[in-house]
């Protein structure tokens, strides 16, 4: 930011001493424009000392996709999207057949078990029960009477969200892939950890009788920011990044309007 270009110094009026017209070595004052001192790079400094820059939900060192920043006045925003209590969706991989510490693949193994008896009917069966019980969960933290107008007016607009800070909550749950022992399933939820992801696939290789380990966590979408908004490594440079600002404020805009009012 101090190496890129700056603005001009701003200008003054100052009446300087100029040879009068008449000659005869007289001197007159004339008014001049001339520029602020005070506004020169080597008498002001750099412009930026300091740059705050704040995170917002974090992916541990395990998982990847959207992670989002917040830079100056950002950090504001961050506090406002967090209060808005938005879905993030993942895609999650997994692997039946085993079991470790950590839920991962990478963990200690513990056990293994059988899974040709796996079907995606039994899979999907199970994913349905999941994301009921999560569904009467999120009606139980939105603090909401579902049998009034404000209720049906929110779940038209899909802003049935939990009110506070709540326990982890899936609002929808499907499979994209299933290959035996592999597959992956698309996570819509609230207040998770990328952890309690790895440990729902897990539990669903138990329903099944079975074990299953978390193999990969992507973050595709985190509220109104999706994979297409995400700057890979070789984008990180002061363009691409003022680019991204600008393409993201009128969604962050719209969607802090839309739920804070």
């Amino acid at each position: 930011l101090n190496a890129a270009p700056g603005r001009a110094p701003r200008q003054q009026i100052r009446f300087l001493p100029a040879p009068a017209a008449g000659g005869g070595g007289a001197v007159e004052l004339v008014a001049a424009r001339v520029p602020v001192l005070a506004d020169h790079p080597l008498v002001r400094g750099p412009r930026l000392r300091r740059l705050k820059i704040g995170a917002g939900h974090r992916l541990d060192v395990k998982a990847s996709g959207v992670f989002v920043l917040g830079i100056g006045h950002g950090n504001k925003l961050l506090t406002d999207l967090y209060n808005c209590h938005l879905t993030k969706v993942y895609t999650v991989s997994g692997l039946f057949g085993k079991a470790t510490d950590d839920f991962s693949d990478t963990g200690n193994l513990i056990e293994k078990t059988t899974f040709d008896h796996i079907t995606r009917e039994k899979l999907e069966r199970i994913l349905a029960v999941i994301q009921g019980a999560n569904q009467k969960a999120l009606l139980l933290y939105s603090n909401i009477d579902m049998k009034t107008q404000e209720a049906y007016e929110l779940a038209v607009k899909g802003l049935i969200r939990p009110v506070a800070k709540s326990p982890p909550i899936i609002t929808a749950v499907r499979c994209l892939q299933f290959a035996l022992p592999e597959f992956q399933l698309e996570i819509h939820c609230l207040h998770e950890t990328q952890q309690y992801l790895r440990k729902m696939v897990h539990e669903v290789g138990l329903e099944l009788r079975s074990s299953a380990v978390c193999t990969h966590v992507r973050r595709v979408r985190d509220g109104v920011f999706t994979l297409r908004d995400a700057l890979p490594r070789t984008r990180w440079n002061l363009q691409s990044i003022q680019e991204a600002i600008q393409n993201c404020q009128l969604k962050v805009e719209t969607e802090l309007e839309k739920t804070l009012g």
